[in-house]
């Protein structure tokens, strides 16, 4: 009986051990799988959720500033010998709450580009508030070259990275100069739309078709420390068909909106636009323009006009007229904020100063962020700096609202716009 029981016990046991084996199996092939599936479906769950984004998708056409009172940035350029022109434009067009880039390009000599380094440094009001800036890397800049464009381009990436908050860009040359105080113009900006851009412009260009946009000039500015002139390829090329060209004036008052686009330019439009006109004459007279009216967001923010009274021959010739005191009262009579073009030292500036923007011996234009108290001679550290945003706008203020609202209010206003 006793030799019977190891043989029993064999039999079951055998079995018994394959069944744990088996099972075990079963139940590590189902868990592995199980496992597998999930971590599958959580790696795809989180490789999709870790997707890099296209940076275009991230960027979007920015909100306008809900400030009351506008703040504006200023290019203001010029070349050798603009040195004492420059900071005299640059005082009349001052107020604390605007942001200021002041440009002489390479061809002005070191001593004339550190002696206006020198003026923004020691100037104890811009060295109080912080708001103007030297163009220290100092571009060479050729006269109807693309190198006016790229200017203009690194000056405002400038006042984007260092100039905080402000609502519109403003190129102006040495040779400006304005015919309202900023308060008048601030007065006047804060009650219009902050997407607006006042860019002259025109389809129609003509002419220049021929001899500006079929021609290919080769700038110097782009490859040479000297300066001169642009020359000609043999080689012409056709009008381009992947978008429209556009001309008009070189200077103009670009929204912020508009400058973030095309500076990051997530749809490659302004970058494209910016090679072909690396080889068209006078470039700084349509690249803007094309990029804009070649823009489905911005295309209905333009305002047809640049801001400026100019005196042309008829039709105009490559050069406006240098201004003098017999076109004062024409300037005042166009309600323009600025004018150009001026000598250096013109007569008719003293005249600007005294009747248009009451400047003290000093040189800055009084308003409501400071009082010289009816002392003409004060100067700067005597300044009893008030609230930047009180403004006093004066007469100017009401001759560039007779300006801007005309335009806006005009019937063909639209019909205006990138046509």
């Amino acid at each position: 009986m006793e030799t019977n029981k190891p043989q029993k016990k064999k039999k079951w046991f055998l079995p018994l051990v394959l069944s744990l084996l088996l099972s075990t199996l079963l139940i590590f092939i189902t868990v592995f799988t199980s496992s597998r599936s999930s971590s599958s479906r959580l790696y795809k769950t989180r490789v999709k959720n870790e997707l890099p984004h296209f940076v275009e998708s991230k960027l979007k056409v920015s909100a306008t500033s809900k400030d009351p009172v506008p703040r504006l940035a200023y290019l203001i350029s010029g070349s050798m010998g603009d040195g004492e022109s420059l900071k005299r434009t640059l005082k009349a067009l001052y107020h604390p709450r605007n942001q200021y880039a002041v440009h002489l390009d390479l061809e002005a000599s070191a001593e004339e580009r550190m002696d206006l380094a020198k003026f923004v440094k020691n100037e104890p009001l811009f060295t109080k508030l912080g708001n103007v800036r030297a163009v220290v890397r100092a571009n060479l800049v050729t006269y109807r070259g693309p190198t006016m464009v790229t200017n203009t381009l690194h000056a405002a990436a400038i006042l984007l990275k260092e100039g905080g908050d402000w609502d519109w860009f403003i190129n102006l040359s040495a040779s400006d100069y304005p015919l309202v105080t900023q308060d008048d113009l601030l007065h006047v900006l804060s009650s219009i739309p902050r997407n607006l851009n006042f860019i002259e412009h025109t389809s129609d260009i003509g002419w220049k078709e021929n001899q500006r946009a079929k021609p290919v000039i080769i700038d110097p500015g782009l490859y040479s420390l000297q300066k001169s002139d642009v020359f000609w390829v043999s080689e012409k090329r056709s009008v381009p068909t992947a978008y429209k060209l556009y001309t008009g004036s070189a200077w103009m008052m670009l929204s912020r909106p508009f400058i973030e686009y095309i500076l990051w330019g997530w749809d490659n439009l302004p970058r494209i636009v910016l090679m072909y006109y690396a080889n068209f004459l006078s470039s700084p007279e349509g690249y803007f323009h094309t990029v804009i009216c070649n823009a489905e967001e911005f295309r209905n923010t333009t305002v047809n006009h640049d801001l400026h009274f100019i005196s042309w021959d008829t039709p105009p010739k490559q050069h406006p007229h240098f201004l003098i005191s017999d076109d004062f009262r024409r300037m005042v009579d166009s309600n323009a904020p600025f004018a150009r073009k001026f000598g250096r030292n013109e007569s008719v500036l003293d005249k600007i100063d005294s009747e248009l923007l009451g400047c003290n011996a000093d040189g800055f234009v009084p308003g409501g962020w400071f009082s010289t108290q009816g002392n003409a001679n004060v100067t700067v550290p005597d300044y009893n700096l008030k609230n930047i945003t009180t403004l006093r706008p004066g007469p100017g203020a009401e001759r560039l609202k007779r300006l801007i609202t005309g335009l806006i209010s005009a019937e063909d206003f639209h019909a205006k716009q990138c046509t």
